[in-house]
């Protein structure tokens, strides 16, 4: 084993003499170095030539090869002009009841009817729980009595009035009388101040019977507030729905004990139905009243509506704004709380439809597509930011760009701003419409029209 280690290093040990030391005579036997007799320019020069030949490679002749780079680079564009379309906000959002009230009792006491079940159908006015009347009616009967009472008494506290009132004016009268005749000395001061003291009794006389008159007819009154509070007792004895909708749950149970403020029933009115969803601020100026809308639900089902609210005060926390839509839904199949996409006509705007592929980011990191410009010595690649408004299954609708222009599909992402381009033409890739077809197809697709 050691003979084979040491005859191994010996084969190494003159490998690198010949390689090094004997380099030339190596290079001859090789048939590789310089001619014999050749000055050492040529030897020096034969040198160089196998160190290109190494660095470029060489062919089976032993002639290098150098690859020219070309002057342009080729790229695929594809022409694109821009159309108005029809934009949507689009939102997430969910569906709500248009109402929702939780019936109460006002009163207390058993129930007395059989309940009805949740997911019945009612209407206004519609009675959902009675309670017992219990000693209300015979309440109501007293203060109707009393009110009568009080009534009565009017009539004669307004005769009374008019008693008084004649014997002020006969006092009236005398004293006059007196006082002429004590000025002709026909009459003592005795019967002028008699006089003048009938006269102040008569009129204390007609005080006294207009606040009897008064009092009567605060005592009607305070019987007709009683008469009015047994009324509405009894009246709240029958807890009615309030409007027409759909029993969320069961009304209270035959003989359960009702206090005041216990929930009876919950109903609720989802024709129309109502879609809330929330804009960012951004966006927000984009949605008017009455603006067009479409709700498509997880399910698959289209709503179309319109905008009836939209909030002036942000969400403190999410900074949205709260916008609601109002829909038809007469057999009732949009229930509360179910997750819709929402899409808000908006005005329309100038976009081109390209390719997803087409679009690159620069070195900022902003969102944009590479065209093909014409220079003075030729086309050229330029890079133009653009905003994405929509995504559809034809392609992206971006805006941006110039009325017309020349979108690089394909070698986008090797070229950069100036660089020289030989540029290839194609049509819109297959399936996808050309640009000025492109408002009908967002219209389509969501569904929005103004």
């Amino acid at each position: 084993m050691r003979l084979i280690y040491g005859l191994t290093a010996l084969l190494v040990a003159f490998a690198i003499y010949m390689v090094v030391i004997q380099r030339e005579a190596l290079l001859e036997f090789a048939g590789r170095g310089a001619p014999e007799g050749a000055p050492p320019e040529a030897t020096e020069a034969a040198d160089v030539e196998r160190e290109d030949e190494t660095a470029l490679g060489s062919t089976g002749t032993g002639a290098s090869v150098i690859e020219e780079a070309p002057d342009r680079i080729r790229v695929v564009a594809m022409p694109s002009q821009a159309r108005e379309i029809d934009t949507a906000v689009q939102l997430r959002g969910r569906t709500e009841a248009a109402r929702q009230v939780e019936v109460q009792a006002e009163t207390s006491g058993r129930i007395v009817n059989a309940p009805l079940r949740k997911g019945a159908l009612v209407e206004a006015g519609d009675v959902l729980c009675r309670i017992a009347p219990g000693t209300r009616e015979v309440a109501l009967a007293e203060a109707r009595a009393r009110l009568r009472e009080a009534r009565a008494r009017i009539p004669e506290a307004a005769a009374r009035i008019e008693e008084a009132e004649s014997r002020l004016a006969e006092a009236q009268i005398n004293d006059r009388a007196a006082q002429s005749l004590s000025q002709s000395g026909f009459a003592a001061e005795t019967r002028v101040a008699a006089a003048a003291a009938a006269v102040s009794s008569a009129r204390a006389q007609v005080e006294t019977a207009r606040a009897g008159l008064e009092g009567a007819q605060s005592a009607v009154q305070s019987a007709e507030a009683a008469v009015a509070a047994a009324e509405t007792e009894i009246e709240r004895l029958a807890i009615e729905a309030p409007f027409g909708g759909l029993l969320e749950s069961d009304t209270a149970e035959l003989g359960a004990l009702m206090q005041p403020g216990q929930a009876c029933a919950t109903v609720i009115q989802l024709d129309p139905i109502r879609v809330v969803g929330f804009v960012p601020e951004a966006q927000v100026a984009r949605v008017a009243l009455g603006a067009q809308a479409v709700a498509e639900l997880v399910s698959g089902q289209r709503v179309t509506g319109r905008v009836t609210f939209v909030a002036r005060s942000a969400d403190p926390q999410t900074r949205t704004f709260r916008v609601e839509i109002t829909a038809e839904n007469p057999d009732l199949a949009i229930r509360d709380g179910q997750t819709a996409e929402i899409a808000i006509a908006a005005d329309g705007a100038e976009a081109h439809l390209l390719p997803a592929s087409a679009l690159t980011l620069d070195d900022s990191g902003r969102l944009g597509v590479r065209t093909a410009r014409a220079g003075e010595a030729g086309d050229v690649a330029a890079f133009v930011p653009v905003e994405l408004i929509r995504d559809t299954p034809r392609g992206v609708l971006v805006t941006g760009l110039d009325d017309e222009v020349r979108v690089i599909v394909v070698g986008q992402e090797y070229v950069t701003d100036g660089v020289p381009i030989e540029v290839t033409l194609r049509d819109a890739a297959p399936g996808a419409p050309a640009p000025a077809a492109a408002s009908a197809t967002v219209s389509g697709a969501e569904g929005v029209t103004q």
